[in-house]
């Protein structure tokens, strides 16, 4: 995961100014077109989405009443973790975008949407709508990037602490909505700040997403098993909404993985991004920092149509449920600008992430060069580098990054 700029060959080197705003031009069009098409149609696609979504949470939480019995304790589980899905993936995170703002309804609206997720509404948009989308894979400015706990770059030094990235990018998938509301306040670098100098815009926040933990916690975790104490289900149906919110976070987060960071995503330097940034600049940027996942139209459906990621990132407000129709569109623009549009199934944009994490876990070079018959000596230089300290983790570093240059140069002229 290098910045572009560094790579050996930079994938835009060919297109002239022109081209990069002849594609703004091309994508804007595509962009009015959908805007001028929105009507009835898209209107009652979201409101039958959200009718489906709402009565099968609500028959999900009625079968769990009965939970002590197991079918209706896998019943009820299975669908309510779908329903938790759809409210995250398809409805809230869409409607938040305000891809549905231009229907002027109120109950579907940006502005009053609140999910069923520990983040706040409020301070997701900002975040999400205002920070990520607008310096998308841009290093040091889009948060997304490793969401602060992991090494997402080549350049970024190597620390013995990051041997441990897999560990906490599971416990984060696990955990996914309380690692994102941490995110949506910069927690780490405000709790590192004295608290009597912390600022009273943090404070508010704070206390606004504990506010909406414990909202969430009691309904999920109080409320619910309570009405089952009568038909003595409360433990299991306490169980079932824990497992329902752990299939959500993990399939969230795998989707969020799948779309920025498999191998091949381009990141960006800060100092490589103009302050005058053009429109074509940006969506140059969105068509190479991101990737999407085929599939059927269900799975388009659970992942929020955010498998579309491409699409999502070029255009997000439009409504999701057009993207489908749009991306055909939009390969087409990579393939006329000689790009790459980084789409694959599922299991290996999953794969390709956690790789990527891996990979980026170990010094730059170790897994390259690592093979079946050089571990114990691989191992020991990992040692070497991890309880050594800094002088001998450089030295360690420069030679894996020779060695990696001198087997690709054997392979290259073998």
């Amino acid at each position: 995961m290098t910045v572009i700029t560094k790579l050996p060959v930079n994938p835009t080197a060919h297109l002239s100014d022109t081209d990069v705003e002849q594609l703004g031009l091309e994508l804007d069009a595509i962009r009015q077109d959908i805007l001028d098409a929105r009507g009835e149609k898209d209107a009652a696609y979201i409101r039958r989405v959200v009718d489906v979504q709402r009565k099968l949470e609500l028959g999900s939480r009625a079968v769990l009443l009965a939970s002590v019995f197991p079918p209706a304790w896998v019943a009820g589980t299975v669908g309510l973790s779908i329903a938790k899905i759809l409210e995250n993936m398809e409805i809230g995170h869409n409607v938040m975008h305000g891809q549905w703002d231009w229907m002027r309804d109120p109950k579907i609206h940006s502005t009053t949407w609140e999910w069923d997720n520990a983040s706040t509404a409020e301070g997701w948009k900002h975040s999400h709508n205002e920070i990520h989308h607008t310096y998308t894979n841009i290093v040091g400015k889009d948060n997304d990037l490793g969401y602060g706990i992991m090494r997402i770059d080549e350049d970024q030094r190597w620390h013995p602490m990051h041997l441990g990235q897999p560990l906490w990018n599971f416990i984060n998938a696990c955990f996914f909505e309380y690692g994102i509301a941490a995110y949506d306040l910069e927690l780490g670098k405000n709790l590192s700040i004295p608290k009597e100098k912390r600022s009273e815009t943090f404070k508010a926040n704070a206390r606004k997403t504990l506010a909406k933990i414990r909202k969430q916690a009691t309904k999920d975790y109080v409320v619910h098993p309570a009405l089952s104490v009568p038909t003595g289900s409360f433990l299991p149906t306490l169980a079932a909404n824990f497992t329902a919110n752990l299939v959500r976070n993990l399939w969230s987060h795998s989707v969020i993985m799948c779309g920025h960071f498999p191998e091949g995503v381009e990141t960006f330097e800060r100092k490589s991004i103009p302050a005058d940034e053009t429109r074509g600049q940006w969506y140059l940027r969105q068509m190479l920092g991101s990737a999407n996942i085929s599939g059927s139209k269900f799975m388009h459906l659970m992942t929020g149509n955010l498998s579309h990621q491409i699409e999502h990132h070029l255009f997000p407000d439009l409504p999701s449920s057009r993207y489908a129709e749009i991306a055909p569109q939009v390969e087409a623009l990579f393939e006329k600008y000689g790009l790459r549009y980084h789409s694959a199934p599922l299991p290996q944009q999953v794969a390709s992430a956690w790789h990527r994490v891996v990979r980026l876990s170990l010094p730059n070079g170790f897994l390259a060069t690592t093979e079946v018959k050089n571990v114990p000596e691989q191992a020991k230089l990992l040692w070497a580098m991890s309880t050594k300290g800094p002088k001998i983790r450089r030295a360690a570093q420069a030679r894996l990054v020779q060695l990696e240059k001198r087997q690709k140069a054997e392979k290259a002229a073998a």
